[in-house]
């Protein structure tokens, strides 16, 4: 079984070289890792450059957004299943995908999703949520539930039938995609009870306070474009839910301390934050795609 991983980025040199050593390092052969960077300009494709020889695919060209370049990501992958890794965030130990791949094939089922640890952007040490996703019920995004992206693998075969992300919800996309795949069209998934990904805090939908109340309109918006409704307090239920994640912890061992220091260590001979990149822009080698845009979100 072939597993496409997703980087998007955008000016990200601060991190990106550990999501890139985090996917990498994975003791699962069959991996096709795609990186598609949307015009950086701060030494991001610098610290690209450096792998590429162990990138399958690197794309790199303007975009319409985060979102529009995971749809780009996931029109170039070939895969079976697809997971999709922040530039900011990294696996949580060399065996996620091993483990993602002999879950889906034993459980038999199309989509397996897991828990995720939220840190201090500076500091992945220092723990700030975390988020224990849960089991999925047929009911539970009525009850604003929905898994942690990052840590949601899917057959690529789903995206084919219903489509990829809706760029039009912004923020929401992440949610939209899963409230479709999961309540609307009943895709089977499974839970994995283990941490699967570190993420660092700061991300679109938590920017501010008015990313927040538009985070709320959109998710509205999410149901409706799905023609359907949620309940008087689902969408107050979601950001409730996460009051505890703040006071919740790992259990002892959940997190693998000893390749996050592994990888952390890791010497990246790039450019650090803050000095400015060569004038010349690094541009993609010979034989890697430039993919056109996938299109409207739902297929033909």
């Amino acid at each position: 079984m072939k597993v496409s991983i997703i980087t998007v980025v955008y000016n990200g040199v601060a991190h990106i070289g550990h999501a890139i050593k985090s996917v990498l390092d994975q003791d699962y052969a069959n991996i096709e890792y795609i990186v598609v960077d949307g015009g950086s300009v701060d030494g991001t494709r610098q610290v690209i450059a450096q792998y590429e020889p162990q990138i399958a695919k690197v794309i790199l060209e303007a975009d319409n957004g985060v979102y529009d370049a995971m749809n780009k990501g996931i029109k170039a992958a070939t895969g079976d299943v697809i997971g999709i890794l922040n530039a900011d965030d990294l696996y949580a130990d060399v065996g996620v995908i091993s483990t993602v791949v002999r879950e889906l094939q034993r459980r038999n089922v199309d989509s397996i999703y897991g828990d995720l640890v939220y840190t201090s952007r500076n500091d992945l040490h220092k723990i700030v949520r975390y988020w224990k996703a849960g089991q999925f019920h047929e009911r539970s995004f009525l009850h604003g539930w929905m898994p942690p992206h990052p840590t949601f693998f899917v057959k690529r075969a789903v995206y084919g039938r219903y489509g990829g992300f809706n760029t039009e919800v912004h923020s929401a996309a992440d949610y939209e995609l899963m409230l479709r795949f999961l309540h609307r069209f009943q895709i089977s998934t499974a839970y994995l009870p283990e941490v699967m990904v570190y993420m660092r805090t700061g991300g679109l939908s938590n920017a501010s306070l008015g990313n927040r109340i538009l985070g709320h309109v959109q998710d509205h918006r999410a149901w409706k474009l799905n023609g359907m409704d949620p309940h008087f307090y689902t969408l107050l239920a979601k950001p409730i839910r996460k009051i505890k994640q703040y006071f919740a912890r790992p259990a002892a061992g959940a997190t693998r301390t000893e390749w996050l220091e592994a990888c952390l260590a890791a010497p990246l001979e790039t450019l650090q934050h803050g000095q400015n990149p060569p004038a010349a822009p690094v541009q993609p080698a010979s034989g890697k795609l430039a993919v056109q845009p996938v299109g409207h979100w739902l297929p033909n």
